[in-house]
């Protein structure tokens, strides 16, 4: 829970919010709350006593510390503002931070939280001070003067801090119009590596899993775009004349999100080489320190292959040479594949995200041929439902497809069902990815999501857990959507939950990515092939039943009240979830309700299914 102002979160979260993150906790979850998340989440805040503009005071619901979270532990503090942040010396107890490298003192950030008074005689209900304040308080704070607490909760824990040891001194601007900030700033810095060693301690307090290597989010790589046949590429390339534009003999696209720069492979001059060594150091500066980028603002560079694919050294993650292999050996067996899926290939060893890259410059969208395939072996800024981001580790399939869906189709083929026709070519393609793969255990859940047989669970716990999801954005035209459907698919990372890779029996060939890739690829355009003609028939709807977890599953209807309802399947016309309602002893009433999934998703394991907010 972040910092801020905890008025908000009252006035949002107080009731059934607040009931749903103690329940969450109790049940063995996690809450850490930074700076106002500590005050919010101690029985009662105290903050600017007798200051008319900044008081607040009043009880708190969530109360996982059981005593009161006082500030100004330092003056000065206005909002929005660094006048009254500072660079506050912590001591650390390392008899209840015991695993990983724990400091004794470090720096931390500090701009206006508070300190839980009297903590240490909180002992016997759970509370553990993990960093104390070492320099005097503003405000008094009873025995002790503690500034980060470990409050057990049912089964659970929350950590509560009055600092912000979660920021990076990176971050910090040191144009800020605050006296003395550079300094801060640069006794930060100093102290960076205490910092997250602290947080790291802490998070393993919490009962995570923590990686101790000191990783960095990698800096983009260059990207590659070849086809099937390498001259192919530079049709690509002609198709995008119009909004190429030429500085300094140099071509770039301009777009609305990101700037692309297009180069071909040449021999190297040692001019040429010497600068490229310089382009790759500022490049790789992007990712050297913990800091935030705005991915939008950093030029992607495009490697041109018109004469020949990609070599092993150029793209060390990706064999382009295997993977057209293993296309055009899928495509000579699939029927109905469209030989365009798959045919022109954008790959990057590190990425933003490949949706973000298609979806978000829509004058470039518009000019890619359907079947257009944009891959990473790393994604930065991976993109989910909603607002959902996240960095993707090398370990998974990620890949985006274009889709242009003509208009005259709607009618017998909605645009909707393709995130159901990729969720199918998953399913479909994993089990004819080889021999002996048919009864591999994977299925899907309605509407974007696929699950797996989890190996370390036997059938009478939780048997499946998430192993991938289907991203799917539309634009419209007068004529056609344009879509771009994106997928990510755990491939060999067995955290976390599980992997193809972990369910692979030892005597089947393994799961490599270029051949997965090109495996659904063509079950999708073979599928989109058939889904053009006949729309959502009955062979798919029969096809989407045997494989989803969800046949006669009851449910509680969160945005119908709260109801229960018996999953009956989906609609032919529109893809809605048709759910029976359920009244005495779960006996049909007769009403039957149609989801949508937009606005709508499926807590699988609780029965829920839930309004998206």
């Amino acid at each position: 829970m972040p910092g801020g102002a905890d008025l908000g979160y009252c006035r949002t979260l107080n009731g059934e919010g607040n009931r749903r993150i103690t329940q969450f906790v109790e049940r063995g979850g996690a809450y850490f709350g930074f700076c106002a998340g500590g005050y919010y989440a101690s029985k009662r805040c105290e903050f600017e006593v007798g200051n008319p503009k900044l008081e607040v005071i009043g009880d708190r619901e969530l109360a996982f510390f059981p005593g009161t979270c006082r500030g100004l532990a330092f003056p000065g503090f206005v909002y929005h503002s660094e006048r009254g942040a500072r660079d506050a010396e912590l001591r650390v107890d390392k008899t209840v931070l015991t695993e990983g490298a724990v400091p004794e003192i470090f720096k931390s950030y500090y701009n206006g939280g508070g300190v839980f008074v009297d903590a240490p005689i909180y002992k016997d209900k759970g509370v553990e001070v993990l960093a104390s304040y070492t320099e005097k308080l503003h405000v008094e704070p009873g025995e002790g003067a503690a500034a980060i607490v470990y409050c057990k909760v049912g089964e659970g824990a929350a950590i509560l801090t009055g600092p912000h040891p979660e920021f990076a001194a990176v971050n910090l601007d040191p144009k800020a119009d605050a006296a003395d900030f550079r300094r801060v700033i640069d006794s930060l810095t100093q102290d960076e590596k205490p910092r997250t060693d602290f947080v790291k301690a802490c998070l393993i307090k919490l009962g995570l899993q923590v990686n101790q290597e000191q990783s960095t989010v990698p800096s983009l790589s260059r990207l590659h775009l070849t086809s099937m046949q390498p001259s192919d590429a530079s049709k690509i390339v002609d198709a995008l004349g119009d909004i190429i534009v030429t500085e300094d003999g140099e071509e770039y696209i301009r777009d609305e999100n990101d700037t692309f720069h297009l180069e071909k492979p040449s021999a190297w001059s040692l001019g040429k080489l010497k600068d490229a060594l310089n382009d790759d150091k500022n490049d790789h500066d992007d990712g050297a320190e913990d800091k935030i980028l705005d991915y939008s603002t950093v030029i992607k560079r495009v490697i041109i292959h018109d004469n020949e694919h990609p070599t092993s050294k150029e793209t060390p993650y990706f064999n382009h040479h295997a993977y057209f292999a293993n296309l055009k050996h899928y495509q000579s067996t699939s029927k109905d594949a469209n030989p365009d899926f798959g045919r022109d290939l954008l790959y990057g060893e590190v990425v933003t995200s490949t949706n973000t890259m298609l979806e978000k410059n829509t004058q470039l969208l518009r000019r890619l041929p359907s079947g257009f395939t944009a891959t990473a072996t790393v994604q930065v800024a991976g993109r989910g439902r909603g607002t959902n981001v996240w960095v993707s580790p090398a370990g998974s399939l990620m890949f985006s497809l274009v889709v242009r869906h003509d208009m005259s189709l709607m009618s017998r083929a909605p645009v909707v069902f393709l995130q159901y026709l990729a969720a199918l070519a998953i399913v479909e393609g994993i089990n004819s990815y080889d021999t002996g793969y048919r009864d591999f255990p994977i299925k899907l859940k309605w509407p974007n999501d696929i699950y797996a047989r989890d190996p370390s669970q036997n059938s009478s716990s939780k048997p499946y857990v998430k192993i991938g999801g289907i991203l799917v954005n539309s634009h419209y035209s007068s004529t056609e959507y344009l879509s771009v459907v994106g997928i990510g698919l755990n491939t060999t990372n067995a955290l976390p939950t599980t992997s193809l890779a972990a369910l692979t029996p030892a005597h089947l060939p393994a799961i490599t990515p270029e051949k997965l890739l090109a495996r659904l690829v063509t079950t999708f355009s073979s599928l989109y092939s058939r889904f053009r003609m006949t729309g959502f028939d009955r062979e798919f709807e029969e096809m989407y039943y045997r494989h989803w977890l969800h046949t006669d599953q009851i449910v509680t209807l969160e945005a119908a009240g709260g109801i229960k309802a018996r999953i009956k399947g989906i609609t032919r016309d529109w893809g809605l979830l048709i759910a029976e309602e359920l009244g005495w002893e779960d006996r049909p009433t007769g009403k039957i309700l149609q989801l949508q999934s937009d606005s709508n998703s499926f807590d699988f394991f609780k029965g829920l299914l839930k309004r998206k907010v």
